[in-house]
């Protein structure tokens, strides 16, 4: 099945689809490894990982793209990347949605902020008219070639013009043929339900750690209707907490030999990154001699698979 059509039933199901925000290939293959079904790439996370700034619209078109192109290729369940607001004009749009689609990507958002845009969670967000926003969902239906990728319609009006436009919003976005509406950064429970219970196309909600939403359970949002809900930051804010952890140990001790139960085992870590892959294709395309060199004999290449070491 193509990725992009798994993408479409699990979001027209009845149960919730919950995407993980990944920012790198590693946090990808863990999202998958632990059962997720789709993922989704955080601008938000690429900004920081990549580049060490802040979710600021500093991000290129490339590199938004390079990224998300690595991220398709590291895993095998689908993808839904992160479009930022396009990047510019409709013709903008219609590259990167073109782009994506050929690289493997399931689906994109596409937000009608203000170009540079910024975390919709943060203050000092604008938006543009309704009408260039509009422009710019249609230039992505127009420039798909499958009709299965998801065009995820992000609207960041709550926050500048109030729940009832970002509704209006939402539904023009489906009458241009958005998929799913995006309604970033809805204030209190009532707003959820609002959005959901007025807006004829399926929902999507945004649940990050400190942000503007009060933090709900996948379960609770089902139970309003919401068709999907991504954790944009969880991973990230996860791993960032922990590498400062780790180091400051490092620093302060000169050791981690005392801390251990803080990081993961050299023979799982193998697993994440798919080692055994590897030593089979080793086992494959090596010549004996070669084998020999490295393992000292065939035995020994197996042993150390079954080491995952």
């Amino acid at each position: 099945m193509k990725k992009t059509t798994r993408l479409r039933q699990l979001i027209n199901a009845p149960e919730i689809l919950i995407m993980p925000g990944v920012y790198d290939c590693l946090s990808a293959r863990i999202a998958e490894m632990v059962g997720f079904e789709a993922v989704q790439v955080t601008g938000f996370g690429l900004s920081a990982a990549c580049l060490g700034v802040p979710d600021y619209g500093l991000l290129t078109m490339s590199e938004m793209l390079d990224q998300t192109r690595r991220i398709v290729k590291a895993v095998d369940i689908p993808v839904m990347a992160d479009g930022d607001t396009g990047f510019g004009n409709p013709l903008n749009v219609y590259r990167m949605v073109r782009e994506l689609e050929e690289m493997g990507a399931a689906g994109v958002n596409i937000e009608d902020q203000v170009f540079p845009k910024r975390c919709g969670h943060m203050t000092g967000k604008q938006v543009v008219p309704l009408e260039e926003a509009v422009a710019r969902i249609r230039a992505a239906v127009h420039a798909r070639k499958d009709p299965d990728f998801i065009i995820n319609a992000r609207t960041d009006a709550i926050a500048v013009l109030g729940v009832e436009e970002a509704v209006r919003r939402g539904n023009a976005y489906a009458e241009a043929g958005a998929d799913l509406i995006f309604v970033e950064a809805p204030r209190t429970v009532e707003e959820i339900e609002y959005v959901v219970k007025n807006i004829k196309a399926p929902v999507s909600i945004n649940m990050l750690e400190d942000g503007r939403t009060p933090l709900i359970s996948a379960r609770e949002l089902e139970a309003m209707g919401v068709a999907r809900v991504s954790a944009p930051l969880t991973p990230l804010f996860a791993a960032a907490s922990a590498m400062e952890k780790a180091l400051r140990i490092l620093k302060e001790k000169g050791t981690t030999r005392f801390d251990r139960d803080l990081f993961t085992t050299f023979p799982h870590f193998s697993e994440i990154t798919r080692l055994e892959r590897y030593r089979d294709l080793e086992s494959e395309l090596l010549t004996d001699l070669e084998i020999k060199l490295r393992y000292g004999s065939s035995e020994e290449l197996q042993k150390a698979k079954k080491e995952n070491r």
